[in-house]
């Protein structure tokens, strides 16, 4: 899934000069093509000069309304699914500082107004004590690169002012092993449930908790966050894909919707937290 930053930038400028060529090889103007797909014609253009990535879905009505043979229209579609996926790795986020993710998370999290996380490993940063914070960004094996901690842990407790914006829905969907998971000490890990119930109580945030013993008709293979209906982020040990294609987007949203199925809510969720708390801080004794 990986695909190089050079290799990309080459694939979606071939992209964007396939769909010019194809359009005037058709006779068609780009302000009628953008009749015939239902776009404007400076969405047209912008695709067309590379300014604009289109989606996998964009790419489908511009070649129907241009009648492109089958043959030349699967694989145009495949180089555009290739030119909507994203993959950074977090050695090159560490070497422009840690602190920039937070900031790019920052920004996406004000432009989006739902948020779906799914994470069967550990919390994510918007629901992190700064002890446990301190944890999750320090390097952790000798290949981990170098990175400022203490810039990048108060920038991941900036970003979480965005939860007392009511105008944005988030949901959290952990499973029973990311809340109990010990990455911190014993006093952190009760400070950290501690908070995550307290969050809980937020009109505009939904915490999930699928308790080890539920039968769940899936596997928890990734974290993945999906904003509204345009983006999927999916981490892997080695960095981040994005991914815009919207069937990609559905899939993740159809995932979140099974597993939240089978999660304990509301004030079952509080409980187990604020009772996760409580195991933590009789083990700190």
């Amino acid at each position: 899934m990986s695909i190089e930053p050079e290799t990309q930038a080459r694939e979606r400028k071939d992209l964007a000069e396939a769909l010019r060529v194809l359009r005037r090889a058709s006779g068609l103007s780009g302000e009628r093509l953008a009749i015939r797909c239902n776009m404007s014609q400076t969405k047209i253009s912008r695709i067309e000069t590379g300014r604009a990535l289109p989606t996998v879905i964009d790419v489908e009505r511009i070649l129907k309304a241009l009648a492109v043979p089958h043959e030349v229209a699967d694989e145009l579609l495949q180089l555009a699914r290739r030119a909507n996926v994203d993959y950074a790795s977090w050695r090159a986020y560490a070497r422009v500082g840690l602190y920039h993710k937070q900031a790019e998370l920052k920004a996406l999290e004000s432009s989006s107004r739902v948020m779906r996380h799914f994470l069967p490993a550990i919390p994510t940063g918007l629901l992190h004590v700064r002890a446990y914070a301190v944890e999750t960004l320090s390097p952790t094996v000798t290949s981990d690169p170098a990175r400022d901690v203490s810039r990048a842990v108060q920038a991941r407790m900036d970003r979480q002012a965005v939860l007392d914006d009511t105008s944005r829905s988030f949901w959290f969907l952990m499973t029973e092993q990311a809340v109990k998971w010990q990455r911190a000490s014993s006093e952190a890990m009760a400070e950290q449930c501690a908070h995550m119930a307290k969050v809980n109580r937020k009109p505009n945030v939904e915490i999930g908790i699928i308790p080890q013993g539920a039968q769940v008709p899936g596997t928890p293979m990734n974290i993945f966050v999906v904003y509204d209906d345009r983006l999927v982020t999916v981490e892997l040990f080695s960095g981040e894909v994005a991914l815009r294609d919207p069937r990609d987007i559905t899939q993740h949203r159809n995932l979140f919707d099974l597993f939240w199925s089978h999660a304990l809510t509301g004030d079952a969720a509080t409980t187990f937290m604020n009772e996760a708390a409580e195991t933590f801080m009789r083990q700190r004794n």
